[in-house]
């Protein structure tokens, strides 16, 4: 039986109606590829509290969440099943600084569909770039 991971990503929109978006490190699983930054859902965790913690280790910055979910997929990879929650925030505090991935870049919506997404983040990619904003 595959393992079943939680996890939850933000959706980073800043002034200019730009997107962030983090590459995965050569370290990491799925590596090279890009994903919307935020990480595992730990035990007696809510995934919004789950949120904001991984992106202040990840990215040296606090959040502020939306109250719903942008975006739910569960996919399956070859060693392990994914759950991903994707939610809109904006930054209240700091600069995004990548300390576990190897590169962050702001990318207009227009844009998205240019990158090498992880499998997982596609469904929220697509959604964003439907979106009418």
């Amino acid at each position: 039986m595959k393992k079943h991971i939680k996890v939850v990503a933000a959706i980073i929109e800043n002034e200019q109606g730009e997107i962030l978006c983090a590459l995965r490190s050569p370290e990491m699983s799925i590596p090279n590829m890009w994903e919307f930054p935020g990480g595992k859902v730990e035990t007696n965790e809510d995934i919004y509290s789950a949120l904001k913690r991984e992106i202040e280790e990840e990215l040296n910055c606090k959040i502020e969440t939306s109250n719903k979910v942008y975006n739910d997929n569960t996919h399956e990879y070859e060693t392990f099943t994914i759950n991903l929650i994707s939610i809109k925030c904006k930054i209240i505090e700091g600069e995004p600084t990548p300390n576990e991935h190897s590169k962050l870049i702001w990318f207009k919506r227009e844009n998205l569909a240019s990158l090498k997404w992880a499998p997982a983040d596609i469904p929220a990619v697509e959604q964003l770039i439907n979106e009418k904003v």
